[in-house]
């Protein structure tokens, strides 16, 4: 039996999400395989130890606050007394502070197998600006883009139409579920949506929007990643954090998506090589746009994909006939594969 630790919650906009995958993730490991410890993150960064039966909706102070002693293999104290010994930790942290290379840096120093990618792939991912940039050079498309610092003059919207068109997208370089993400086709929402993503990070994306068909894709591998066929949501003018996790949303995710099947392959194969391109390992979700004319456009790779009941990896997987438990089996393997 392995010993696993899951860490949950987190310090990033995404806390509640990360909690709710985490219940998807606890009820579907099998207890004949793992003994199971639970930490969970208060929004203020406290490690909390967590009973199963405890976990609601946010990480608060309920719990013994843990702390983190390097150089132990027992690294993890709670009131003074070792925690134990953990084979592998299941990270699911979405966002900044948990996908962004800082929590696997962490479990790299303390010399812990983690599920997912590692410290350079997740930091990469999580930048989009600096994920366009190589992908571009890997000559895969990605939407035309500006970057935007704060500090520095923001172009006015006509400025930015010139390049890119009336309609854009504005986002935070450094945020998931688009958080702070704005669809924008006037001088009104500009200074809105604007205002609001340096809310998220210091540097925003200005991206051209790109009509097509939005597909994700599932990959799943470390030397030699295997990719699913593609889903497909369907949304309003984008596919908002509200549509993503209401409990009453509008957007409709498709498995499989409706496509013509000689789309599929290339689909597959951008996919798996944008995975490879930031250096991927275990998994992440590869967002796409699929445009009339034939091309594929990536969107997004994240390396903490959501595992929630409406979230599109795990049901990607389970279309492939991998079930959601085997799935995780899967993920932790390739953890201690990596070593």
């Amino acid at each position: 039996m392995k010993n696993l630790l899951v860490v949950c919650g987190g310090q990033s906009p995404e806390h509640s999400i990360s909690i709710r995958s985490a219940k998807n993730i606890l009820n579907a490991l099998d207890r004949n395989k793992y003994h199971i410890t639970l930490i969970g993150i208060t929004q203020k960064g406290e490690w909390r130890m967590i009973q199963e039966d405890e976990l609601g909706d946010t990480i608060t102070n309920q719990g013994d606050v843990v702390s983190i002693v390097p150089g132990k293999a027992e690294f993890l104290m709670c009131e003074n007394r070792s925690i134990g010994k953990f084979d592998v930790v299941f990270p699911i942290l979405h966002g900044p502070n948990g996908e962004d290379g800082t929590v696997q840096g962490l479990f790299s120093l303390l010399q812990i197998r983690f599920v997912g990618p590692g410290v350079l792939s997740s930091s990469i991912a999580m930048d989009k600006d600096v994920t366009k940039r190589l992908l571009q050079e890997s000559d895969i498309k990605v939407a035309p883009w500006r970057l935007l610092t704060k500090g520095d003059k923001v172009p006015g919207y006509y400025d930015i139409v010139d390049d890119l068109g009336e309609v854009v997208f504005v986002k935070p370089a450094n945020m998931g579920s688009s958080v702070g993400v704005h669809r924008v086709e006037n001088e009104k929402e500009w200074s809105v949506a604007i205002a609001d993503a340096f809310k998220y990070d210091r540097r925003v994306l200005v991206e051209q929007s790109i009509i097509g068909r939005e597909l994700e894709c599932a990959v799943l591998g470390n030397n030699q990643p295997k990719a699913t066929g593609v889903g497909e949501v369907r949304s309003g003018d984008f596919y908002s954090f509200d549509e993503k996790y209401a409990e009453t949303s509008d957007a409709e995710i498709i498995i499989p998506a409706e496509i013509d099947r000689k789309y599929l392959p290339a689909l597959k194969e951008t996919a798996i090589q944008a995975y490879k391109t930031l250096c991927c390992e275990g998994m992440s979700r590869v967002d796409m746009f699929l445009t009339h004319a034939g091309e594929i456009y990536v969107n997004e790779v994240n390396t903490i994909p959501g595992f929630t009941s409406i979230s599109m990896y795990p049901k990607l997987w389970e279309e492939e006939g991998l079930g959601y438990s085997e799935l995780l089996d899967q993920l932790i393997d390739l953890s201690i594969e990596r070593g």
